[in-house]
């Protein structure tokens, strides 16, 4: 193999400390659907707790935890009430506490969901907008207007709410207030200072409560355009994360973020924020963990990328770059808990399952820092033929097909029946699939061909591997449909190659070096110094790499 291009993420510390965040691999929890320890059929805070040994197993460096405030629950938690306080349905405050000193103490950190665009129709904060008057205090938290047309009956522009229909909803008194989201998620007035400092608050109280940092929830939404101009385009969600909106990734969104980076930077323990940010292209993107802002953002652009290798190739060549250029780590992603799962969208059964397979070693092997959402190291598909009685998620207001109720499926951990071990007493609140029962953690444990076998090794790997993680990425010349490439570590302490075949047909490999991993069979023609490796389709090898 000749070596082709040379990739440099920048990799400089931009403040000192071990760098934890530039390539940890954080997972996902979906409390809900983790793991219930009450029986009510809902995942909560002692669950979470109660599985730390399974997730500091797993070889993780850090868990995301999805809201678990005080909540009505129209948005399952996005929709939040009580910023300082735990939802009985998850636990209590001393809970929260507990479950992060645990996590401490197995060496796994602990990152919370912030929601700063929106809060709960509950909050007190809303409730009282609604009980005051046009023009007052009470109502400048939030982006309340007059409507258009004679009386004022017709909404103030023409937003649309990412779950469908207008973005606005009208008061009792005339006045129409904003909602980019559910009607019971008002958006706040980000231009009001009491905004600023009540979030600051908030931030304040759980970092001095330990957490390690904050996903920040539409972290391009909080900043409006001047003067609220309309669209002027229907079927305004096509838009999302393709076009700048009046109403997403504006520019003075990043004050706003600034303001939490000198917060953040002000404890100790390299506390960070990552940001849930569609923009339309990855510079945007990258605009969001320049120096001064926040240290991470979901790299979508990945998540969305076909399974053909000229163009998975060009999405992850932009973000190293894009990312490059200010200085942060790139972070990659497959699933999480507002997308199908990617063993359905890679094309489900079989064929899903092994690019799901291949993916996780090409994930896992590129620079910076990697998410692993739960339930992927198992393996699980979207559950596409949930009965209608358990759909509820406001999403599906955009129509047949757009709810994420399927991604959120509780997790199997043992047994051969649902609820598998999730909890004990009421049925889950979403139903478990019965042919989950080869899928549960139980049945894959010490099965050295399953998925979770394959996770746990490669995130071994990965831990151990002086090549893996931050750092630098060369393109290798490789066969049509595969991409192959080396990471070395610095000062010459290692090299590991990864290669994947993404076309239809087998692809012979040369291999310098000692095979490590694979995520399906493969065959070898070599000596022990090196030689060729067939690489049949859907399937990635990562070796020890040798000069040459």
């Amino acid at each position: 193999m000749t070596q082709d291009t040379l990739l440099v993420p920048a990799s400089g510390d931009r403040g000192g400390g071990t760098r934890w965040w530039r390539d940890a691999v954080i997972y996902q929890v979906y409390v809900r659907s983790f793991a219930d320890s009450d029986g009510d059929g809902v995942g909560d805070l002692p669950g979470v707790r109660s599985r730390l040994p399974y997730l500091a197993g797993l070889g993780v460096d850090a868990l995301w935890l999805t809201p678990f405030y005080v909540s009505p629950m129209a948005d399952f938690g996005y929709d939040v009430a009580d910023y300082r306080d735990v939802d009985p349905l998850f636990g209590t405050l001393a809970d929260a506490r507990d479950l992060i000193a645990d996590a401490h103490a197995h060496g796994l950190r602990i990152i919370v969901d912030v929601v700063p665009n929106h809060t709960s129709d509950r909050h007190a904060w809303f409730q009282a907008a609604l009980a005051a008057a046009p023009g007052s205090v009470e109502r400048a938290r939030y982006v309340f207007r007059d409507g258009r047309g004679p009386g004022g009956a017709e909404p103030p522009n023409d937003w649309e709410s990412v779950f469908g229909g207008p973005a606005w909803t009208r008061v009792p008194d005339g006045q129409w207030y904003l909602h980019l989201f559910a009607p019971e998620q008002p958006d706040l007035d980000w231009e009001n200072p009491e905004v600023h400092a009540e979030f600051a608050d908030i931030l304040r109280f759980w970092l001095d409560l330990g957490v390690d940092g904050f996903r920040v929830d539409v972290a391009h939404g909080m900043a409006k355009a001047p003067g609220l101009p309309d669209v002027g385009h229907p079927n305004q969600v096509e838009m999302l994360g393709t076009a700048v909106l009046p109403y997403f990734d504006q520019d003075p969104v990043h004050a706003i973020h600034r303001e939490w980076r000198r917060l953040l930077d002000s404890y100790d323990g390299e506390r960070i924020a990552v940001a849930e940010a569609w923009a339309p292209t990855p510079q945007r993107l990258a605009d969001y963990t320049r120096p001064d802002e926040l240290h991470q953002a979901f790299n979508f652009h990945y998540l969305t990328a076909p399974w053909e290798a000229d163009g998975m190739r060009a999405v992850i060549d932009e973000s190293l770059r894009t990312a490059g250029a200010v200085g942060a780590p790139a972070t990659w992603v497959l699933s999480n808990h507002d997308v199908k799962r990617h063993v359905t969208r890679y094309g489900d059964g079989e064929t899903g399952l092994r690019r799901a397979r291949a993916a996780a070693l090409l994930t896992l092997a590129l620079p910076g820092s990697s998410y692993v959402y739960q339930g992927e190291e198992l393996g699980l598909p979207e559950v596409l033929d949930l009965p209608e009685e358990f759909q509820q998620d406001p999403q599906r207001l955009r129509g047949e097909g757009a709810g994420r109720d399927g991604c959120r499926v509780p997790l199997p951990w043992e047994g051969e029946e649902p609820p598998f071990g999730f909890g004990a007493g009421a049925a889950p609140w979403l139903p478990i699939p019965t042919e989950w029962r080869d899928l549960t953690v139980a049945a894959q444990d010490g099965d050295p061909g399953s998925m979770l076998a394959l996770y746990r090794e490669a995130l071994r790997i990965r831990r151990e591997h002086p090549a893996l993680g931050d750092g630098d990425l060369y393109w290798i010349a490789s066969p049509p449909g595969t991409l192959v490439f080396v990471r070395e570590a610095g000062g010459g302490n290692g090299r590991l190659a990864c290669a994947i075949n993404m076309g239809d047909t087998t692809a012979r490999v040369s291999v310098r070096g000692t095979p490590l991993l694979a995520s399906g069979p493969v065959h070898t023609d070599r000596t022990a110094s090196g030689g060729d490796v067939d690489l049949p389709p859907d399937t990635a090898l990562w070796w020890d790499a040798e000069e040459g």
